[in-house]
């Protein structure tokens, strides 16, 4: 399993919508269950934001690779959990 990083605004709503669909399809899709996300609030670790090449939230890297950025769907962030599996 290879390892998730996102990153979030906590009053973002579009970050709040790509990690219910995180939720969604880890419940819908037993394969994906196992993967660990870890969630970073940009705000409260700034030096970790500062750290990776993002401008929009949330975003996404599987093993140091960005995958996603900005406004979510079901299929761009199942695309980030398939590729976390692969």
């Amino acid at each position: 399993m290879k390892k998730v990083k996102a990153f979030y605004l906590e009053n973002c709503p579009h970050c709040k919508r790509a990690i219910k669909m995180v939720e969604v399809l880890k419940e819908k899709n037993p394969q994906y269950s196992n993967i660990e996300i870890e969630y970073i609030e940009e705000s409260r670790d700034a030096q970790a934001a500062s750290s990776h090449d993002y401008y929009y939230v949330p975003t996404f890297y599987v093993d140091g690779a960005k995958v996603h950025e900005g406004v979510p769907s079901f299929e761009k962030i199942e695309g980030v959990l398939k590729k976390a599996i692969s």
